[in-house]
């Protein structure tokens, strides 16, 4: 199997204006931002299943809705670090060499600790999603006008956030 510059193989290759180095390094920093998403939706879950005392209904269903909207972060993430040409995280394994977030493994935590933890981390991982998405940005900046791109880096939508064309619709008001 043949290797890119990128160090991805031919079949799973994707056309990029990135360099090399630009790639790795935004892949590098997506890929752990991916494996902070996955231990803070486990975590969530642990503690989702594990909360008790008087308010466990509410705690309940809010981690459930909130690891459920963690989970919905990864595709994202994994799907820009592809997008680019990077490879992403393949394993269980691979996460736990990336996590920056300390797992809870603790038989007992009680509710409130259980709370004050989780939202510790989404602290850490919301002010790294900010650091990449101003990176992102910046990459965009130092890009060459798409005019002066060839046609090949034209069809790739670069770094950053999705690059599905976002649809906006005329607010509608049904007549009164």
């Amino acid at each position: 199997m043949s290797k890119t510059k990128n160090a991805v193989s031919a079949e799973l290759d994707t056309p990029t204006d990135l360099d090399s180095a630009a790639v790795t390094k935004v892949s590098t920093a997506l890929n752990t931002l991916l494996a902070d998403a996955f231990a803070l939706y486990l975590k969530t879950k642990n503690f989702h299943w594990h909360v008790s005392g008087r308010h466990f209904r509410d705690y309940h269903l809010l981690l459930d809705e909130q690891s459920d909207q963690i989970f919905a972060t990864t595709d994202q993430l994994a799907e820009r670090v592809r997008k680019i040409g990077g490879n992403t995280i393949r394993s269980i394994g691979h996460i736990a060499k990336l996590q920056t977030l300390k797992d809870n493994d603790e038989k007992f935590v009680p509710p409130r600790e259980m709370l004050r933890e989780l939202m510790e981390d989404n602290k850490k991982v919301a002010a790294a999603m900010r650091k990449a998405h101003r990176f992102a940005t910046m990459l965009k900046m130092l890009r060459p006008p798409a005019s002066s791109r060839s046609s090949s880096m034209k069809r790739s939508a670069g770094p950053g956030f999705c690059s599905r064309p976002r649809v906006r619709r005329a607010a509608t008001r049904p007549d009164l």
